[in-house]
């Protein structure tokens, strides 16, 4: 219950008590008068007094918690009503998604892949503009797609009882419907599931017109196969608007033709609409008259046609927003994986860098026992230059509890002595033991550093979100991809050149001093016993 509400309620309460003891009050005395000469009146002026006071209570309260609280959900419905905006239109939808896409191609540092992608998005955005409605014929080589395709255009415009891999690639007409502004292009695909490497390339040139498509023809001369039903129900999940067309209906009597119709209408329920499955006869057999005469039937897909032509009146401009919109989303991902490629190699230059840097600062001022901690400042640098790179800026004193969270969470689990475990063998086995001792923690430093960088590119590469998991599962993730043999033998080489050996260099120099020094006190004690 809101203050408001509370407050008024109490002073409420206050008026109608006190309104009550006034008229407590004033009909005591008329009670203790009526009562003295007759008491049947006097109790009955009593209980209507009771009942009086109860009835304003009560009213009271209603009014407070129900009819208030019932106007104000008014309000907010009113409110609600009143800030709903209309929908923006699909096309506009597209179009601002291509906006966004051109700005993530910006983002790509990779010349050769943006300007690829932003020849994508300028012919998207011509297919927008142009507004022509992209009509795919789909299917295996054997069903009849070059004979519809002849028979809705009304000529012939492809070869027909062609055996199959005549169509070498994507042949594309012109088309027009009446009562439809826009043109249509219709596309007839070379046929899928053919044998060989030419057919293997032959369909996966399929596929991709179909994946172009706003509106897909999928053509069937008989109850679907599984590696016909496969790829139709593939582009459905996508979103593309499909028809499933039969074929070569000539060839069945009414039954068989109604219970392949009823079969094929079961196996797309839930993905195709059963009105979306329709029979045609595009190039139908010849048949000899009793005469001897040979008589060709004309083609018979007026149902087809009819079907398109309520879909593109209906939708034929969300179909193409649709298809933009589908694309750009395609495009848009192919953007996100270069960019997060590039960042993610600009985020590993960091790390690689501050492993180093992090081993160099434990390797001067050695500690007795490991921890991040002690290189905390270094490690908090790192974050936020991590972070930039994903385009958050953070300050140090964020940086650092990042870095000091996650160097707990490392010790916490075991990490660090396991680290130290696993790097003390691997150096043993390159280094003197004279070396090892001074060099294992700045190694150590330096394998926790990368851990908890990797685990930072994987924190700003999900928009500063650990995952369900949390930071714990991160981290073990991290700690178990860097702990592989062939990972550590690299690490070791690398350790070895930037840590050990300007150790043992350093350590040489000093023994050097040592010497000389010790040879310097021979000679001068030798030079006083002479004078001696």
């Amino acid at each position: 219950m809101s203050l408001p509400r509370i407050v008024t309620l109490i002073v409420g309460l206050i008026f109608i008590l006190g309104l009550s003891l006034w008229l407590i009050d004033s009909l005591s005395r008329i009670y203790w008068q009526l009562s003295f000469y007759s008491p049947f009146l006097g109790n009955l002026l009593l209980l209507l007094l009771i009942v009086l006071v109860g009835a304003l209570i009560a009213a009271f309260v209603y009014y407070v918690l129900v009819i208030q609280a019932g106007e104000k959900r008014s309000r907010r419905r009113r409110r609600q009503r009143d800030e709903v905006q209309i929908p923006t239109a699909k096309p506009e939808a597209a179009s601002s998604s291509l906006q966004l896409v051109r700005q993530q191609v910006a983002q790509i540092q990779d010349e050769v892949a943006r300007l690829a992608l932003l020849s994508k998005s300028q012919e998207i955005e011509a297919i927008l503009a142009r507004g022509q409605i992209q009509v795919v014929v789909f299917g295996t080589g054997s069903a009849g797609k070059t004979s519809l395709v002849n028979a809705v255009m009304g000529r012939i415009v492809g070869r027909v009882d062609a055996p199959m891999g005549t169509t070498q690639a994507g042949e594309t007409y012109c088309l027009r419907l009446k009562g439809l502004e826009r043109k249509i292009l219709i596309t007839d695909t070379p046929g899928i599931l053919e044998a060989g490497v030419a057919g293997t390339e032959r369909e996966q040139l399929a596929r991709e017109l179909a994946t172009a498509a706003d509106l897909l023809l999928f053509v069937v001369d008989n109850d679907i196969r599984q590696s016909e039903y496969e790829p139709l129900r593939t582009l459905a999940e996508i979103g593309k608007r499909s028809l499933l067309v039969l074929n070569k209906t000539d060839l069945y009597t009414q039954e068989d033709k109604a219970a392949i119709l009823a079969q094929l209408r079961q196996r797309v329920h839930g993905f195709i609409a059963a009105n979306d499955v329709v029979a045609i006869t595009a190039n139908p057999q010849a048949v000899e008259l009793e005469d001897g005469e040979i008589f060709q039937p004309q083609p018979d897909i007026l149902p087809l046609l009819r079907r398109m032509a309520a879909i593109l009146r209906a939708e034929g401009e969300d179909l193409v927003a649709d298809n933009i919109l589908l694309k750009s989303l395609r495009l848009g991902e192919e953007a996100r994986k270069l960019i997060d490629s590039q960042r993610r190699r600009q985020a590993e230059k960091i790390v690689d860098r501050f492993q180093w840097i992090g081993a160099g600062v434990v390797t001067v001022t050695p500690l007795p026992v490991v921890d991040l901690l002690a290189t905390a400042a270094v490690n908090a640098q790192m974050v936020v230059e991590i972070g930039r790179v994903y385009g958050c800026e953070l300050n140090m004193e964020r940086g650092r509890e990042l870095a000091v969270s996650l160097a707990k969470t490392l010790a916490s689990l075991g990490i660090v002595k396991g680290a130290l475990e696993l790097l003390a063998t691997a150096l043993q086995l390159n280094v003197g033991t004279f070396i090892i001792g001074r060099a294992i923690q700045g190694v150590t430093a330096a394998y926790l550093t990368r851990i908890a960088g990797k685990s930072f590119i994987e924190f700003f590469r999900h928009d500063q979100d650990w995952g369900d998991g949390g930071m714990t599962e991160v981290v073990q993730r991290q700690f178990q991809l860097n702990r592989r043999d062939e990972f550590v033998r690299g690490f070791i080489q690398q350790a070895l050149a930037r840590v050990v050996k300007p150790l043992a260099d350093k350590s040489e120099v000093i023994e050097e001093d040592i010497s000389a020094e010790g040879e310097d006190r021979r000679n001068n004690t030798s030079r006083d016993s002479t004078r001696s």
